[in-house]
């Protein structure tokens, strides 16, 4: 049956075919152009979830590129979790969750703060603001020493069984002193200067002292061997106001208003004290240049402490100064300094003053004792700093101005004198490894004829040199009377120069002095990390010794003072600054002028100092 019917089917087609081969053929149509579709791009595949399957599959009608194949990896995704909290919309507004301030973070790790610690996460060192971004920074200092010593004191026949006009006297000093100081800061200073700074700094001191000669430590004969003291002084109450910045480095104009730190150069020649006065400050070039203008009204000190005492009136004394720091220059890595100032002295016309000891300050007992004032202008170029492997630090001063009643011309009247003074000093030093090597050379200026109308003796307003030693040396360290007891002092404590006055606290500059040249060396070895060794010699001497021969009615065959001998060590438990430890001990050999001026048996005087501070 399927053979016939495919037969049947043959026969038909080749009887139809000369039907169509009498007919005219028509030509093909040309088939039109193809035109590829235009498709819109790829759109982001839309996942839905898929039933059953715990995952997601391609919506339909997804577009596909021709030839990729279908992404099945679509279907591995991880399965949705019911509990999430699910994702916010797009068009509404976002929920928000308070969290503490930046500097709280860290405690969501586990870094809690502990306010006895200040190398801790602390917010009474500055580390956290107390609200909006005003901080505390509060610091307690303890400061105490014990102090032996011996120096040539002026002896009386009323009150000393010593023969001679001099002895040897030794006297023990303890004090301690207790240092509080509150900051309020305003502003972010990790990278700028602070918006506003309120700061307060009271101290309080005990001192005992105790000497083996009467009238030494007051005035009076009658149980005068032994002294107690305690005072508190306001040694900081300012506050600082940052006016602007002028770069986008944070070069800036500040002010500062209270009782506050003043300096005059790197090591403290001049001027180092904390004064009542108005500073304007700030710097340029991105730091290149600093500068400092500042008017100081003097605040009277305490006697036995030494701190401001703000019960008193304040002195007649002004101190005006202006200064500029350039960075880099003469070279890389030097600092160089120029400075004026002005002290203006108007204490000519007030009554003498006494000090709480009895003794007299003001005028000094020098020459015919007459009340005087001055005015002096200081020009000074410093430097610190290191040329290569060389450090170097140096200082010159160039005292102009009038004295308006010379001490020693003035016998029946005012007579003024001028000043011309001036004073050099340089300390260089070289580090090799852990020693440091430093060589420590002086020259002020000294007064060669009281009489001439000229005083040529270099004096500081306020010296705290921190040089040759520092309070390790005696010289530095110890003041050498010269005019019972505390009377006139030929150096004064904590001071290098022979200015010949009452004391740098509450006495007044005198220019009528024999001037000093010092020459010495020292090594600084760090034994360890925590414990440094310190050494020290210095040779002193007289530049000219007219004005003490004067005073003392007395020549002097020779301007040697002597050979100063110090050693100290330092110990820093931990390699921190929180406890320090210092003990040190030096001894002057007495030259040739020392024995005529002081006409002791034994010329050799020592000093001890033990130090313990301790700081928060």
């Amino acid at each position: 049956m399927r053979q016939g019917a495919f037969a049947a089917a043959v026969a038909a087609l080749l009887a139809a075919a000369p039907a169509f081969a009498g007919k005219e053929r028509m030509p093909s149509p040309v088939p039109p152009p193809q035109v590829q579709p235009v498709t819109a791009p790829k759109s982001k595949p839309v996942l839905t979830p898929a039933p059953g399957k715990g995952g997601f599959v391609m919506a339909q009608g997804e577009r596909r590129r021709p030839g990729v194949p279908e992404r099945d990896d679509l279907q591995d995704l991880p399965p949705v979790d019911p509990s999430a909290v699910p994702a916010p919309a797009p068009n509404l507004p976002r929920e928000t969750i308070p969290i503490p301030d930046r500097w709280r973070l860290i405690e969501n790790i586990g870094v809690n703060e502990r306010w006895w610690d200040p190398y801790s996460q602390n917010t009474l060192k500055g580390d956290r603001p107390i609200f909006d971004d005003w901080f505390v920074n509060l610091a307690v200092i303890s400061d105490t020493i014990y102090e032996p010593r011996s120096f040539p004191t002026p002896t009386s026949p009323a009150t000393s069984p010593r023969t001679g006009q001099f002895a040897q006297v030794g006297t023990q000093l303890f004090a301690t002193t207790l240092i509080p100081s509150i900051s309020f800061i305003k502003g972010n200073t990790a990278y700028k200067p602070p918006d506003y700074e309120i700061r307060f700094t009271p101290v309080l001191n005990y001192n005992r002292a105790a000497a083996d000669e009467e009238r030494l430590l007051k005035i009076r004969a009658f149980k005068s061997k032994e002294r107690e003291d305690t005072f508190i002084g306001i040694q900081e109450g300012f506050v600082d106001y940052h006016i602007r910045n002028v770069s986008d480095r944070y070069d800036f104009d500040s002010v500062r208003v209270g009782i506050q730190p003043f300096q005059s150069d790197f090591r403290g020649f001049l001027f180092q004290d904390q004064q009542l006065g108005v500073r304007l400050f700030g710097n340029r070039a991105n730091n290149i240049w600093q500068y400092n203008l500042a008017a100081i009204w003097r605040v009277e000190k305490d006697t036995n402490s030494g701190l401001n005492d703000v019960t008193q009136e304040l002195r007649n004394d002004w101190v005006l100064q202006a200064n500029v720091f350039r960075q880099d220059f003469p070279f890389i890595g030097f600092t160089s300094q120029a400075t004026v100032m002005y002290n203006r002295n108007r204490e000519g016309n007030e009554r003498p003053y006494f000090n709480n000891n009895g003794f007299q300050e003001r005028p000094a007992p020098i020459g015919v004792q007459r009340p005087h004032s001055y005015d002096v202008v200081y020009f000074g170029l410093n430097g610190d700093g290191h040329y290569g492997r060389l450090n170097l630090t140096t200082s010159a001063y160039f005292a102009w101005g009038k004295d308006y009643a010379d001490q020693f011309l003035s016998q029946t009247e005012k007579v003024s004198a001028d000043i011309r003074a001036f004073m050099f000093a340089a300390e260089p030093s070289i580090d090799f490894s852990w020693i440091r090597v430093r060589g420590s050379f002086m020259f002020a200026s000294g007064d060669d004829d009281p009489f001439d109308g000229k005083q040529t003796g270099f004096d500081a307003i306020f010296e705290n040199p921190q040089f040759a030693g520092a309070d390790t040396s005696y010289w530095i360290r110890q003041a050498v009377p010269l005019i019972g007891g505390g009377g006139l002092q030929l150096s004064g404590r904590n001071g290098l120069l022979n200015s010949m006055r009452t004391s740098k606290e509450q006495g007044q500059a005198n220019f009528n002095n024999p001037g000093l040249i010092l020459v010495g060396g020292g090594v600084d070895v760090d034994v360890t990390p925590e414990l440094r060794l310190t050494t020290n010699i210095n040779h002193l001497s007289f530049v000219n010794t007219a004005s003490i021969e004067t005073l003392r009615v007395q020549a002097l065959s020779s301007n040697d003072i002597g050979w100063d001998v110090s050693v100290a060590l330092t110990y820093r438990p931990g390699f921190i600054q929180n406890v320090v430890f210092r003990l040190s001990g030096a001894v002057l050999f007495g030259g040739r002028a020392f024995e005529e001026l002081f006409q002791t048996k034994d010329n050799t005087l020592y000093s001890v100092l033990a130090n313990l501070t301790l700081t928060y």
